[in-house]
């Protein structure tokens, strides 16, 4: 029996869903689930997740760009929320959770008006001149006067950078803040619009507490080094790629010895020729060698006998950032180095903190390459939370270079969003006002979840809140430590204007795309492994 209709069209095993139920609003459960997991994270007082990947690592985190790279989401709409999260974590690297909370919360507010008889068009078009007047009135909410700001200024930089870094380490804030602040103002260029993040290092050794971490100019080896010798004030360094070590020849050789003596002599020219580059190195009035390979047991003999200190960085991105820190070029081959090649280190020291012997290489002069904070914590997640929260603060950092305007936080933002666009939603006649008025309600999703994670009365707060604004008052936000709505620009919780604007144009877009689906076609999956067996320590390139 020949199947008919579009079985007969497709191969055998495909899906095919299509209509407001099957895809429409599957779609939009997809997205809803995805949101509701990521959703009890926002804000400081967000809970953690506990994901463990395909590879068995553990994450135990709050983040929501982490949670939603490391969680292996299959359904397709879903995906594309998941893209949206990771688009903002590129842009600004802040504001993941937002993009994709408020996205979920947006087809929510979507799935309600479907069921009372929109059609997606007319939602799609509210929606978009929903969030065109939102970005609009979000120009009016920014604070006068913060556009022009000195970024090498530390209270300025803190008072911007404390929201970001709260939101995922609650109360450290005040320890995190500075010593991001300084790290970031120590590497930052003359034109603020060049700064690169990678120049901002995070070593994280296990043992002391939050307490104990620091700031060093300059990088931190979690290595030991190789000689005898573990410190070296003021010196020249030289890089080498390659190992220290006697060279082999390119082509084979075959050497026929006859007597004693000459396997004697062969033996000693091999020794005199290492000894001979190891003391061109030496001459040249470098210090420290620097070998990307391994260090050859007889070079290792001369470099101690010209007191040489000698470090070993096998990973060449490391390697790119230690020629960064002391201004070297790193050489091919073993050989006697030019002056210009010679990098300059103020120290180099093997230092041991909490039982790691580690090497700290600064560089107090040599102008503001690299600085590295060092983390203390007691176990390895919170370490790596804390690295993911210093990581926010350096891309909040580097967004607040580019542009520095600042709106209120604390939900105060959303709330006056929320109450304008009802207004505005008003004005409007045609179908779309509803959308606009849900687009508008779905901005209380903020408020409320940082009532609830925070254990407080949503419906009261939301309400009080609303109140205030109406009053005119548009800077009040919810005060989480007390539970009350105060004026936030007393408290100084200041957001990026940068952040707020493309975690919800991103939002905004991600669920116009979602909701322009009406049928999904899958075929049949292809045999042979699934991506999931790889064998074990393969990497997903």
């Amino acid at each position: 029996m020949q199947p008919y209709g579009i079985q007969g069209m497709l191969k055998e095993g495909h899906k095919h869903l299509s209509g407001l139920d099957e895809a429409v609003l599957k779609n939009i459960d997809a997205c809803k689930q995805l949101s509701a997991i990521t959703r009890t994270s926002l804000g400081p007082n967000g809970m953690n997740k506990m994901v463990i990947n395909h590879l068995d690592k553990l994450f135990v985190t709050n983040d929501a760009a982490t949670i939603v790279n490391e969680l292996e989401v299959q359904h397709p709409a879903a995906k594309i929320l998941v893209l949206a999260g990771k688009a903002q974590q590129e842009e600004i690297g802040d504001g993941a959770n937002l993009t994709v909370s408020f996205a979920g919360e947006l087809l929510q507010g979507a799935e309600e008006l479907i069921r009372m008889g929109l059609h997606p068009s007319e939602i799609i078009i509210g929606y978009n001149k929903a969030i065109n007047k939102t970005i609009e009135l979000l120009d009016g909410l920014v604070e006068k006067g913060s556009e022009n700001m000195n970024v090498t200024d530390k209270n300025e930089v803190i008072s911007r950078m404390k929201s970001a870094v709260a939101s995922k380490q609650f109360g450290l804030e005040d320890v995190l803040c500075p010593l991001v602040a300084g790290a970031c103002i120590q590497v930052c260029p003359k034109n603020p619009a060049n700064f690169n993040v990678d120049n901002v290092r995070v070593a994280k050794l296990l043992g002391g507490g939050l307490n104990n971490s620091s700031i060093v100019r300059g990088m931190v080896l979690k290595s030991d080094a190789v000689g005898s010798i573990k410190r070296i004030e003021k010196a020249k360094v030289a890089v080498f790629v390659q190992g220290v070590d006697t060279s082999a020849t390119e082509t084979k050789g075959t050497v026929l010895i006859h007597s004693a003596e000459q396997l004697e002599n062969y033996a000693k020219t091999e020794e005199a020729k290492v000894e001979e580059l190891i003391k061109a190195v030496a001459d040249s009035g470098a210090k420290v060698i620097v070998s990307g390979g391994a260090v050859g047991e007889m070079a290792l003999h001369f470099c101690e006998r010209y007191r040489l200190m000698v470090l070993k960085i096998s990973s060449k991105f490391e390697l790119r950032r230690f020629c960064r820190t002391t201004g070297a070029v790193a050489l091919l081959k073993l050989s006697q180095p030019n002056a210009d090649d010679l990098g300059y280190v103020d120290s180099v020291s093997v230092e041991e903190i909490g039982g790691v012997r580690v090497t700290v290489v600064r560089n107090e002069e040599g102008g503001n390459s690299v600085s590295t904070v060092v983390l203390r914590g007691s176990t390895d997640s919170i370490l790596d939370d804390l690295e993911r929260a210093v990581d926010d603060g350096v891309n909040t950092y580097k967004a607040m270079c580019r542009d520095s305007r600042i709106v209120p936080g604390a939900a105060a933002t959303e709330i006056e969003l929320a109450s304008k666009l009802k207004e505005f939603s008003f004005k409007e006649t045609g179908l779309d006002q509803y959308a606009i008025a849900k687009f508008a309600e779905c901005f209380e999703m903020v408020p409320k979840t940082l009532a609830e994670n925070a254990g407080l009365n949503a419906m009261e707060i939301v309400s009080s809140l609303y109140a205030e604004h109406a009053s005119g008052n548009t800077k009040v936000g919810l005060n989480l430590e007390k539970g009350v709505c105060e004026d936030i620009s007393a408290l100084s919780i200041w957001d990026l204007y940068v952040t707020k604007f493309f975690a919800l144009k991103y939002a905004a877009d991600a669920v116009c795309t979602v909701l322009r689906v009406d049928q999904i076609i899958m075929s049949k999956p292809a045999g042979g492994p699934s991506r999931r067996d790889q064998p074990a320590g393969m990497d997903e390139d």
